[in-house]
C-alpha cells in the first residue's frame, strides 16, 4: 500500500506538465486617468507569481463598455499564459446597451487624443503587474476598441505589435504610422458595413508608405462584431449590421495566437 501511494503521489505531482491547468485569477482593479475614476479588470493564472515573467496583453472592449464577454477575453487570454488588463475608457461602471448611448460614450473618443491616451493609462496599468515582461506587451481590441488599439499604436506606445478584431479605422497618416514601433494585425469582416473600401485601402496606402509591418485579414461573409456571441441578439434588438460568425470567431482567435507566438519569438 504504501508504494501504491508513494506512486499516486509522484503521479500527482507529474500532472501540471502534462495538461493540468493554472487556477485563474481576476479581479477588478480601480485607477484614474485625467480625473476620471476608472475601473479595468485584471487576468493571471496563479503561477504568474513563482513563475518567469510573461507577456502581457491590453485589451480594449466594444463601445459597450467593460462587459462580461470582454472580461471573459481577458480570462481566455489568462488561460493562454498570458496577464491580461480590460482597460476602462468610460469611467467606472459606464456599461450601456443602448447603440445612441453606446455611440454618444464613443464618440468622444474618434479623431481626439483622448483615444490614445486613455488606453495609454490602461497600458500602464498593465505595465505596473508584478511578473508581466515589460518587453513584451501586446494589445487587442474590439470594434471600438479595436480603433482604441490602432490609436493607441500610432501614438507611438512601446507594444510589440496590436490586434484589431472588426475595428472602426482611425486613419493614420503616413506619420502617424511610421510611430509604430510593432507589428500590427487587422481582422476583418469582409461584410462589414461599418468599414469603407475606400478607408480600407487609405489605411494600407499609410501602412504601406511607411514600411509598417502588417496583416489585414478578410474573413469572407462576416459582418461587424462577428467575435462577439451576443452580437445576433443586439442585431434583432437594435437593428445594427451585426452577426456572430462562429468560423470566423475561432480562425481570428487562432490568428492572434499565431500573431503573439511570433512577436514574443516563443518559436
Amino acid at each position: 500500500m504504501k508504494t501504491l501511494a508513494k506512486i499516486s503521489l509522484l503521479l500527482l505531482a507529474g500532472l501540471a506538465p502534462f495538461g493540468l491547468r493554472a487556477a485563474i485569477i481576476s479581479k477588478a482593479v480601480p485607477y484614474e486617468h485625467d480625473g476620471v475614476a476608472l475601473e479595468g479588470y485584471l487576468a493571471y493564472d496563479d503561477n504568474l507569481a513563482s513563475g518567469a515573467a510573461r507577456p502581457g496583453v491590453l485589451v480594449v472592449p466594444e463601445w459597450w463598455g467593460v462587459t462580461d464577454y470582454v472580461k471573459g477575453r481577458a480570462r481566455q487570454l489568462a488561460e493562454l499564459g498570458y496577464v491580461a488588463f480590460v482597460a476602462d475608457m468610460y469611467g467606472k461602471g459606464v456599461l450601456t446597451d443602448d447603440p445612441a448611448e453606446a455611440g454618444r460614450l464613443a464618440g468622444q473618443f474618434y479623431g481626439r487624443p483622448l483615444m490614445a491616451t486613455r488606453a495609454q493609462a490602461g497600458l500602464e496599468q498593465l505595465l505596473a503587474v508584478k511578473g508581466v515582461d515589460k518587453n513584451n506587451v501586446a494589445a487587442i481590441g474590439y470594434c471600438f476598441g479595436g480603433s482604441a488599439v490602432q490609436a493607441l499604436a500610432f501614438s507611438g506606445a512601446r507594444l510589440a505589435g496590436i490586434v484589431s478584431f472588426h475595428g472602426g479605422l482611425v486613419g493614420p497618416t503616413v506619420e502617424q504610422a511610421k510611430q509604430v514601433n510593432g507589428s500590427v494585425l487587422m481582422l476583418n469582416g469582409a461584410a462589414d458595413g461599418f468599414v469603407a473600401a475606400s478607408d480600407i485601402a487609405a489605411f494600407k496606402a499609410a501602412l504601406e508608405e511607411a514600411e509598417t509591418d502588417y496583416v489585414w485579414v478578410d474573413f469572407a461573409g462576416a459582418k461587424h462584431a462577428f467575435t462577439n456571441p451576443a452580437a445576433d441578439g443586439i442585431a434583432a434588438r437594435t437593428g445594427l449590421g451585426v452577426a456572430y460568425d462562429a468560423v470566423a470567431d475561432r480562425r481570428s482567435w487562432r490568428y492572434m495566437q499565431d500573431f503573439f507566438d511570433e512577436i514574443f519569438h516563443r518559436r
